[in-house]
């Protein structure tokens, strides 16, 4: 197996590590869930922003230009997720389609910068002392990508069985979500009290 495979394997793994990582798939699924299936295009600007957002943190933090503590961004974590879970409650399903510039965009590449730092401290931990890092962050880089594409791809599915197949209203599917994983990332919060 390559140093590129291996990277890429664990970025893959690492969002999509429902145990460890499901703070990362809760955040993917809150920008998500205002979308359905049609509205494909716009989920592709949501993922490419988190993904250019956290690509630049991500980078700075392992090549060791900035340093954020751990147990800071371990706790804006859950800050992004509950905000972006929380102003959905807010959206109306009229102005979800219209406009070409939207919220949740600036919240994806915005948050996507503080999960970035989130990423780094595994990343550094595995790079360890290694001089070449270029290859292996790009290879961490698409993994994650990869990761947070297959995430979206599920999620659409069981948003289409819901809404387009068994009518579940996307108001409510949208309501419903977002108030439980705005719940969970209070719990989360609680939980990651730095002070």
């Amino acid at each position: 197996m390559s140093e590129f495979s291996l990277y890429f394997g664990l970025g893959k793994d690492h969002i999509l590590d429902y145990v460890n990582g499901y703070d990362h798939i809760l955040f993917v699924v809150a920008l998500c869930t205002i979308y359905l299936v049609r509205d494909w295009r716009k989920i592709l600007i949501l993922v490419t922003a988190f993904t250019i957002g956290h690509s630049i943190t991500l980078a700075l933090a392992t090549l060791r230009l900035i340093s954020v503590s751990p147990d800071f961004i371990e706790f804006l974590i859950p800050l992004t997720i509950f905000i972006t879970s929380f102003s959905n409650l807010f959206r109306k399903e009229e102005s979800i389609g219209r406009g070409k510039m939207q919220i949740n965009y600036a919240f994806a590449l915005l948050f996507g910068l503080i999960h970035g730092l989130g990423f780094s401290n595994f990343l550094r931990s595995l790079l360890g002392k290694e001089s070449n890092i270029v290859s292996p962050l790009l290879a961490f880089n698409l993994g994650l990508e990869l990761g947070q594409i297959i995430v979206v791809i599920l999620f659409l599915a069981v948003s289409y069985i819901l809404v387009d197949l068994m009518k579940v209203s996307r108001r409510d599917l949208k309501l419903v979500l977002s108030s439980a994983i705005a719940g969970i990332a209070l719990v989360l919060l609680k939980d990651r009290v730095f002070w």
